[in-house]
This record gives structure tokens, sequence and C-alpha cells, in this order.
């Protein structure tokens, strides 16, 4: 079988793995032999089941900063861990020479890690068969703070790759509302579609989540705040608020949250596999506005109020939120106005709203991934 090497590196949240490993998933499917190379923190709670899953030393943000890197003892990373990631990935490209590499994110984003991306397009085009070079970008991207930036994505993509595939449908968001896309880049768009997990088939009422209101924050550490407001914003009715905690310290974090919450509905707990199951059946969901939260919502139909991250000028999250708000009705509150009343009704209006089919979305975007990157292999022969 052919094999498709994916580099990803998560550096705040999981979506970016999560994301990455569906597509995998996909390709496995599809009879093609996926690889994943992972250079963000371990995830307990996404299992890379039936993929060749090769862990770089990881690192992470340091906080919302995506300027400076941790290891993961939380330490500055040294010019010596990073060139041990480096060298993880040349040996692996060398002993399993890919037919296709996909570089996540990269050369739009993660420019904190070009140093690694540059060597294994470097190491790529010395292999004896050179493999085919794609991008793989999420519907809505961080736009470029200046021209220059913009420029040096173009010169990359324009030197080193075959395709640019664009998880999202171009008539809901296309990359032009947020990336310059000239004419010298526009041939190499791809849109997939949405990538999403595919929809649970053991929805059980009166299972846990059933008429509550479902809290999430991504799998890191950011969304700490939506979580405390949850609380309060829980005593102002009747219906159980559970919150679905992710990252590493997600044990301690529980515990303090019900500690908090005493007297209140509410439930925090780390992050389940059956959070799409929940999405079924419960009353609403709260959360950011992350691209893999947003699919699962209208996958699921479920109504909701996003919250999304802002913090240190982001504006992906708010980007995505006003749309889907204005598409599906989402309730949606900025993080500078955030109050437990607020979330409180909003919420409820949310559960009034009742559920919806998001008609007409493209939500296989991982098959139809894997048939262009099927495609693309049959023209090259």
């Amino acid at each position: 079988m052919k094999r498709v090497t994916i580099l990803v590196t998560h550096l705040l949240g999981t979506g970016h793995l999560s994301r990455s490993l569906t597509l995998a998933r996909a390709l496995r499917s599809a009879g093609l032999s996926p690889q994943l190379v992972s250079g963000g923190m371990p995830a307990g709670h996404l299992k890379p089941d039936g993929v060749d899953f090769v862990q770089l030393p990881p690192v992470r943000s340091d906080g919302t900063s995506f300027t400076s890197l941790l290891d993961a003892d939380g330490n500055a990373v040294t010019a010596e861990l990073m060139r041990a990631r480096i060298d993880v990935i040349e040996r692996t490209l060398l002993d399993n020479p890919p037919e296709i590499l996909v570089t996540e994110l990269f050369p739009f984003g993660r420019r904190i890690l070009r140093d690694e991306f540059l060597a294994a397009l470097k190491i790529s085009e010395m292999l004896p068969r050179r493999p085919m070079v794609l991008s793989s970008i999420r519907d809505i991207l961080a736009p470029p703070s200046n021209a220059r930036k913009a420029e040096q994505t173009e010169a990359w993509l324009l030197a080193h790759y075959q395709a640019v595939l664009v998880h999202s449908d171009p008539g809901v968001v296309p990359l032009e509302a947020s990336w310059p896309v000239s004419d010298r880049i526009a041939g190499l768009i791809r849109y997939t579609g949405f990538i999403a997990a595919p929809p649970p088939d053991d929805c059980v009422e009166g299972a846990d989540g059933s008429g509550e209101i479902i809290v999430t924050a991504g799998g890191g550490p950011v969304g700490r705040k939506l979580f405390e407001t949850a609380i309060d914003a829980a005593r102002y009715g009747r219906r159980t608020w559970r919150l679905l905690i992710g990252g590493g310290d997600a044990e301690a974090f529980c515990a303090r949250l019900n500690e908090m919450a005493r007297g209140a509905a509410v439930i925090a707990e780390p992050l389940r596999p059956d959070y799409s199951t929940m999405l079924m059946h419960c009353a609403a969901a709260v959360g950011q506005c992350g691209y893999n939260t947003a699919i699962d919502w209208l996958q699921a139909g479920v109504p909701g109020v996003f919250v999304p991250f802002a913090e240190a000028g982001e504006v992906e999250q708010t980007l995505r939120a006003a749309s889907l708000s204005q598409r599906y009705g989402y309730g949606l509150i900025a993080e500078q106005d955030l109050s437990a009343e607020k979330l409180s009704q909003a919420a409820e209006a949310a559960v009034s709203r009742g559920r919806f089919k998001a008609d007409g979305l493209q939500f296989d975007g991982a098959a139809r991934t894997s048939a262009i990157v099927k495609e693309l292999l049959q023209a090259r022969g």
C-alpha cells in the first residue's frame, strides 16, 4: 500500500491532532497506508488505533503565545530538543519513504516550527522517488500580519507543493475569507468539504447527557473561565450542566470545579470518547468555536452557544462563530462580555430554538480528501 505521511503539531488544544487522526483513518479505509508524525503533547483521549503513529519529543505553546515553545516539563525548549525532533522526522522519512507527504497547517501557519517542516521538505526532495507534497488546512486561518508573510507562504507553496487541501466548503467559508489567495496559487487549492468523525449510531435516550447542557473548551488549558462561568450559570436554572475537561491536568481541574459547584446541578469530568453521542441527545451545547467543535455541533444538529477563543489577537474562532451564528442561529457571546447571567439566558434560548439539520453541508471531507489523494497518485503514475 502507498504510504501517506502526515506531519502535525498541536500547540494549544488538540483539534489539529484530532482532525489529522480522522483523516488518517479515512486514508486507511481507502486502501492507503497512513503514518502520522505528531509533535504536540500526548493526548490520552485521542487513540491512534490502526494508524502508524510516531511521537516526536513533544512541545507546546507558552500559554496563548505561539511565539515561544515549552517542553513536556514546562521549560523553554532547547536547541538540542528541536534538533532531536528534526532527527526523528528525517529518520522516519528515510526509513519509510512516503508517496505523499502532508504538512498540516504549514506553510500557512506553524512558522515557529519552520525549521523542521523545511527539513522534511528537503529530505523528501532527496529521496529516490520524490513524494508529492500537500498542505492540509482548516476552513479559517489566522490572516497574515503583513504582506511579507503571505509572500513567503506563496513562495514555499510554489517551490515545494502540488496541492493545498482546504477542509471546508467554499459555499460556506472560502479560503479567501481569511487568507489572500493570489492567481499564482489558486490552481493548487482543492476543497474537500468538512472533516468530521463518523456520526455515532448508538444514541440512547436517558444516557449521560440527555437533557443536559454540555460544555467543552477544547483539549488544552484555554477556556477555564468558560467552565467557571458555566458553574454560576447553572445556578440560574434547574437543568444539569455537564463540563467536559481536556488537558493533562483534567483530573485535578475537575476536582476543583466540582468543589466550586457544590449545591449546583453541575458535573465536571474529563473529556469522554462518547462526546459525539452526548451531542445527539443533550438539550444544548456551550463551547468555544474551534473547527472540530463547530463541525461536531453542525453534524449533530445541536443548538448551542459559542464563546469563541480570542486571546492574543486570535480571530479564527470569532470569524467562524459569527458566520455560523448568522447561518444557523447559534448564540454568540464574546469572551470579554461573558457572564453567568448572559450564558444562562443564551443557553436557555438555544434550548428553545431546538434541533435542526444543517442540510447541504459536506461532512465527508476525510473520504473526499482520500479520493483526491488517490487521484493525484493515479495522475502521477
